[in-house]
């Protein structure tokens, strides 16, 4: 987490999701500032000194909400009864678009920036909350809203239309842990997972075994390991899938689901982590990339 620079306001993201809608809209003229950094698990973050510092010292905290970051609700509650700016930016989202998982103890899955048009709902709040700890800027952060609303209206296109090229019957996307819902919902494309939706519990025996015999019945050829979870599970599905016959193997590829990438790589953006994930999967699944990948032209 780098240190603010002096003199402009201060968003303090949780996310590098977060983050990256908050600086698209915020530009020059506000210093954003993230907690958490590439192949961390938002699920199971714990809060540092440093982190504390800096939640306690901005001008605005901006976090991606639905119980993604339970580690971080004391400090966001502090902050609110010190009448400070915090903000959930998935706030905006109708009840009805939620994914509501039977085991997520009855709260919305969190993963909505894996639809790519769903997450771009979540700019309205960014915009408004920079507003209104910067207002004589607002015309610009709507202005740059906007652009950043047409860009990933243009990704969600990309993405529908690479994900539509692979074959009905291998069309399924086996992971980690259950972060792709909504990428389902919005992609056509059914998902199947060792872990549940929160990364807190580890994956039974059970799990691991019905998983393995749907890919070995099913021959669907990969599984995606994640880069913030833990593989083991992800290897334990394959030798059993192996064992019953399959011929599956991991992808070399592991899919961002909670987290960004690297600062320098391909997947430093969330468009770019997005374009990363669906050429990994459609790759691995017999799909086809088009001719002009998959990031659109900023």
């Amino acid at each position: 987490m780098k240190s603010p620079e002096p003199g402009k306001p201060v968003v303090v993201a949780t996310t590098g999701m977060v983050a990256d809608l908050a600086t698209h809209v915020a530009g020059e003229h506000v210093e954003v500032v993230t907690l958490m950094g590439p192949g961390v698990d938002p699920h199971l973050y714990k809060p540092t000194i440093a982190d504390v510092r800096a939640i306690r010292d901005a001008d605005l905290v901006l976090y991606s909400g639905l119980k993604l970051e339970e580690g971080l609700f004391r400090q966001f509650e502090a902050r609110e009864k010190a009448g400070a700016a915090v903000a959930a930016v998935t706030r905006g989202i109708p009840q009805h678009e939620l994914l509501t998982p039977p085991d997520f103890e009855g709260h919305p899955d969190p993963h909505v920036w894996h639809d790519v048009a769903l997450w771009a709902r979540c700019l309205d709040v960014v915009t408004d909350e920079l507003a209104a700890i910067a207002p004589q800027h607002e015309e610009t952060f709507q202005r740059n809203a906007n652009g950043y609303r047409w860009l990933l209206q243009a990704e969600d296109e990309r993405v529908r239309a690479a994900i539509a090229t692979i074959p009905q019957k291998r069309r399924v996307l086996v992971t980690a842990h259950d972060a792709f819902g909504y990428f389902s919902r919005a992609y056509d494309i059914p998902v199947r997972s060792v872990q549940g939706v929160t990364t807190e519990s580890e994956a039974g025996v059970a799990d691991v075994n019905a998983l393995a015999k749907f890919l070995a019945d099913s021959g669907v050829p990969a599984i995606f390991a994640e880069t913030s979870v833990s593989d083991r599970a992800v290897k334990a599905v394959v030798e059993g899938a192996n064992r019953r016959g399959g011929n599956v193997r991991i992808s070399p590829t592991p899919l961002y689901s909670d987290a960004l990438g690297a600062r320098g790589s391909d997947a430093e953006s969330y468009v770019g982590t997005i374009a990363a994930n669906v050429a990994a999967i459609v790759t691995e699944l017999g799909g086809e990339l088009p001719e002009g990948g998959l990031l659109p032209a900023e």
